[in-house]
């Protein structure tokens, strides 16, 4: 089993099998538009911007389980990235990454990766990264920067 074995619906109500991705360097990241963590939100559209061209794709999937911090429809937040940091990677539907109503995507990359605190999803920008064979090597915290991870990424491309 790998990610290219989970299908999900976008903020467009579209589905898209993550096959889609077959041969890409993937960075899955939870998010929210209202955390502290947002303007993390500039960086992952620098890296998107910056290795895009070399295979990177960089997957939004919006969670309000954190606080109520992804507040609004899967447009409403769209229009916030796109507005306040120009976001130009692929987003999802909003997602539960913990409990009974987790993503089976979640339940995967958790199953592969545990943080910090064992298996939850601590906080909103915790982010999975994806090899091009569809293998998760590294899971970052939320204080993990895109700017800190970028060596990470970097060599898997």
């Amino acid at each position: 089993m790998n990610i290219y074995d989970f299908t999900l619906e976008d903020a467009n109500g579209q589905m898209v099998s993550l096959a889609d991705y077959k041969g890409k360097v993937v960075l899955i990241v939870n998010t929210a538009t209202g955390c502290g963590f947002t303007p993390q939100y500039k960086g992952l559209q620098e890296l998107y911007a910056k290795y895009a061209k070399d295979g990177l794709e960089i997957l939004d999937f919006p969670c309000n389980q954190f606080a109520n911090q992804a507040p609004g429809t899967n447009q409403e937040i769209v229009t916030f990235c796109t507005i306040n940091y120009g976001v130009k990677f692929k987003q999802f539907a909003k997602i539960d990454v913990n409990g009974k109503n987790e993503s089976p995507l979640y339940t995967y990359l958790k199953s592969q990766k545990k943080g910090v605190f064992g298996k939850n999803i601590k906080w909103n920008f915790t982010k999975f990264l994806i090899n091009r064979e569809g293998e998760v090597v590294a899971r970052f915290a939320p204080t993990d920067t895109p700017e800190k991870i970028e060596p990470k990424i970097k060599e898997l491309l």
